[in-house]
């Protein structure tokens, strides 16, 4: 009875569950989860698959998906009971106000837009400032902006990963490109106040902006391109995971 009752769950989860590709594991496997709490997939007080069962259908490690778990429950969307008849289970839905103001500060927000845009203009700018090259103290600028998102207070880190961004922009030469990236990262902004701050996420941006800024320094155009694009995608499924 028990493996009807899990194959049937896997056949109802199979649309949205999927593996998630290698730059942005633990980003993408959230959005995923997310996405079958929030469709009602999984109905309040229903267990989610087994820990080995997620983990083989995301295409990631049990260390990996107990960290996505560990947010969930932190946001008071699932908790993990132990024993015979344990597992993660989905929790009721909150009833309170923050619901309602988060769909307020969206609803009029066309998100889909407004991350297409910021991909093609923070993509734009990094290669550019690869294929261009860096003036020393371009450079020195650039090296700056990345250890303070290194340095940061948990409080401060979106202040200055902002900043970090901007700096990539400015450097393209492109000032046009600045002031339409400073627009859009305002609305970027706006969404991730929404979102919560998680430490896992943190580290892995950080690791990709050494990255990006190596490849920038190493004139490597090409490489530039595709770790801001894998950037902006992890970003983007946490804000489709929590917003969309």
């Amino acid at each position: 009875m028990t493996g009807e009752v899990v194959g049937g769950l896997g056949d109802r989860l199979a649309p949205v569950l999927r593996p998630v590709r290698a730059g942005n594991g633990f980003e993408e496997a959230l959005e995923q989860i997310l996405q079958v709490v929030r469709l009602g997939l999984v109905p309040a007080g229903e267990r989610l698959p087994a820990e080995r069962e997620l983990a083989d259908r995301l295409g990631i490690s049990r260390v990996t998906l107990r960290e996505v778990l560990k947010v969930l429950q932190d946001q008071g969307l699932v908790e993990s009971r132990r024993g015979r008849y344990g597992g993660t289970f989905v929790l009721p839905r909150p009833t309170d106000t923050g619901g309602d103001e988060l769909r307020r500060r969206t609803a009029e927000v066309d998100i889909e837009d407004v991350l297409r845009f910021r991909e093609v203009l923070e993509v734009g700018a990094a290669e550019l400032c690869a294929a261009h090259g860096l003036t020393d103290e371009q450079a020195a600028r650039l090296r700056e902006a990345l250890a303070g998102t290194r340095d940061a207070p948990l409080a401060d880190y979106r202040r200055l990963d902002t900043l970090f961004h901007l700096t990539l922009a400015e450097l393209s030469g492109s000032p046009t490109l600045t002031a339409q990236y400073a627009a859009v990262r305002a609305r970027v902004n706006d969404l991730l106040d929404c979102i919560p701050l998680l430490v896992r996420n943190l580290e892995h941006s950080q690791q990709q902006h050494t990255a990006l800024v190596e490849a920038v320094l190493e004139g490597d155009a090409d490489g530039a391109r595709e770790m801001m694009r894998e950037h902006c995608a992890g970003t983007a499924a946490l804000l489709r995971g929590f917003l969309a």
